[in-house]
């Protein structure tokens, strides 16, 4: 496919220029790692590398939002590094991905940083940024967002609502965090479930009896993804804090955000690939290493129409960003909860197959056209995150993050045949139309007919400034016209009811008891024995029937 010398240009020539907002025939001129020119007869330097790309579409290189490489969790390490991550991502047309920095609750969030550029930087074979997880909250924790805000590139800060004892806030630290997500410019980003009801649940299927995958399923039903989702939209909105849903598991879910997004509210929804693609029956399968490499959290949906109807959303707009939540741990690992479903490794693959299955379950199911899926595969997650226009869009002055893609090619997705270091593929045996037959990365061909040219640390850390204009846009708007004001009114001057220290009443206020005693003496007379002064009572002389000297 390439032919020529290099020397930091190359010419990617006869192809298709698909962007979101169009599509034109054009060629792209590339010189140090920098889209220069797009056009016909574009005149370019000697000694240039021609990329054949005719019948060809050339699209920007995918942006996965959500992936965990080398994640400890649950007692072990998720088996896809920096390393084979990135290396497996490019396979499949992605050329950028963020991950997430999550440590345990107590953990300097600085310290956490640093750990986590150490793990990547000298292993990312594509260009990567960084989310960061507050699993706890304190004063220290508010400081060391700000820093990381300002000064190390993060400006997207993730909380839980699941996972009790272990990364959950309640909704007193949830507030504290988005309102400093506001203060410091940054998105707030919620993984929505309610980890109080999965936490009794889990202890209830076990009870019970039920030990195997499906137990996860069903200690976490969607109207637990529902009524966090709607929860942590709720809260952000009180704060004018902007709101990004990860994993959008769930129909129910799904609606909780469109409905927000119709009333104004500035929320983002992002389903993944495995919702895209597969449905929770598998937790129902007989095999328990097949039921066990789908579990995740949340879970997938065991109604098989939500992939279709989450795609629905994404193609019309509703949901914006795709991630994967690559978060990968072998047969072995997974064996950990053989006899406890709760102790099984939540995690599926998802960052090599990503560009492949929304285009077979979007653009070649018809849902969506080639310009909306390189929306939702790049442009809207550089636009959401701040990376836009540098990247999610092939453009003079764009960084040279660039795929081939073949829409009339096919391949069979296994785990036989996938780069990945996982051992199971949740997507095994899928058909895919459109296949990657090319991946540029900042401006070098690392991947071409099945093959690399990359080496681990080719890739970079891309900082991403806060006060996303995107996102704070409407925010700060919003700010601007926010003035609560107090109603002036005279003074009340009038009596004010005493309570004792203690919480007693200081005397007994003059109102009538509906429940006081009463007896009747011996003369037929009404007697009142409450405590509380008798009210005013008419004596009835002669009422129908006779003569009484009973008072009502």
């Amino acid at each position: 496919m390439s032919v020529g010398a290099s020397h930091g240009r190359l010419l990617i020539k006869g192809g298709r220029v698909v962007n979101a907002d169009c599509s034109v025939d054009a060629d792209v001129f590339v010189e140090n790692g920098i889209v220069l020119k797009v056009g016909k007869n574009l005149e370019v330097p000697g000694g240039t590398r021609v990329v054949d790309a005719v019948g060809k579409l050339v699209m920007p290189g995918g942006i996965d939002t959500h992936t965990h490489m080398q994640l400890p969790f649950m007692g072990t390490f998720a088996v896809d590094d920096f390393y084979i991550g990135t290396k497996a991502a490019i396979a499949g047309g992605t050329t950028m991905i963020l991950d997430f920095v999550l440590d345990q609750k107590g953990v300097s969030l600085l310290e956490a940083y640093d750990k986590w550029r150490g793990w990547a930087d000298a292993k990312v074979c594509c260009d990567y940024s960084l989310h960061m997880a507050v699993t706890w909250w304190s004063p220290q924790v508010k400081l060391e967002m700000a820093e990381i805000a300002k000064n190390r590139g993060i400006n997207s800060f993730k909380m839980f609502m699941a996972y009790k004892d272990v990364f959950m806030l309640d909704d007193t630290d949830l507030y504290e965090v988005y309102k400093n997500c506001r203060e410091i410019g940054a998105l707030a980003m919620m993984h929505a479930e309610n980890g109080h009801v999965i936490d009794n649940e889990q202890k209830r299927m076990l009870e019970l009896g039920i030990t195997g995958p499906e137990g996860h399923a069903m200690c976490r039903p969607e109207e637990v993804e529902a009524e966090a989702t709607g929860r942590a939209i709720m809260i952000a909105n009180q704060l004018n804090c902007p709101m990004y849903i990860v994993h959008v598991m769930s129909k129910s879910s799904a609606n909780v955000i469109v409905e927000a997004r119709k009333r104004g509210n500035v929320v983002f929804g992002e389903p993944i690939a495995a919702s895209l693609g597969t449905d929770g029956t598998n937790y129902w399968h007989k095999c328990w290493r097949h039921a066990a490499a789908h579990v995740m959290g949340p879970p997938l949906r065991p109604d098989i129409t939500t992939p279709a109807y989450l795609m629905d959303l994404l193609a019309n707009g509703d949901m914006e960003c795709t991630g994967t939540d690559n978060c990968t741990f072998n047969a072995s690992q997974k064996a950990l909860g053989k006899d406890n479903f709760a102790k099984i490794p939540n995690g599926v693959n998802g960052v090599e197959d990503r560009m492949s299955v929304i285009w077979e379950k979007g653009v070649a199911s018809g849902k969506m056209d080639e310009n909306r899926f390189v929306a939702v595969t790049s442009t809207n997650a550089a636009k959401v995150f701040n990376l836009y226009p540098r990247k999610g869009v092939i453009a003079p002055g764009s960084d040279a993050d660039i795929i081939i893609w073949d829409a009339e090619a096919t391949r069979t997705i296994s785990a036989k045949t996938h780069h990945q270091a996982v051992d199971f593929n949740i997507f095994e045996g899928m058909v895919c139309h459109g296949v990657n037959v090319c991946t540029i990365s900042r401006g070098k061909v690392v991947y071409e007919d099945g093959k690399f040219t990359v080496s681990a640390g080719d890739g970079k850390f891309i900082p991403r400034s806060p006060f996303c204009k995107y996102v704070y846009n409407r925010i700060n708007k919003r700010m601007e016209d926010y003035n609560p004001s107090k109603v002036e009114r005279e003074p009340y001057d009038g009596p004010v009811y005493q309570i004792n220290k203690n919480g007693s009443e200081s005397q007994s206020p003059s109102v009538r008891n509906m429940h006081h005693t009463t007896s009747i003496n011996t003369a037929g007379q009404h007697v009142n024995t409450s405590p509380i002064s008798p009210t005013t009572s008419t004596k009835v002389l002669a009422p129908p029937g006779g003569r009484s000297q009973i008072i009502f």
